[in-house]
């Protein structure tokens, strides 16, 4: 039986993108302190802070593309 309880959650994400002859790597991280309550569910929890982490990265690559593409 296990006995650990997660207390925190963190996610990084990290992309790359190449526009002409450069290379641009972003990432974003995010951690999470989860409150101790019954009725918290890990696994929302976990795929929103993924989905706020990885819509990060692919805001940061869209600026990237708009800024340096012709």
């Amino acid at each position: 039986m296990i006995k650990g309880k997660t207390t925190a959650i963190r996610f990084t994400s990290r992309a790359s993108v190449k526009v002409g002859d450069s290379f641009y790597t972003v990432e974003a991280c995010e951690e999470r302190t989860i409150p101790d309550l019954e009725d918290v569910d890990m696994e929302e929890e976990r795929q929103n802070l993924w989905d706020t982490v990885n819509t990060e990265c692919d805001n940061q690559i869209q600026e990237i593309l708009k800024t340096f593409r012709k």
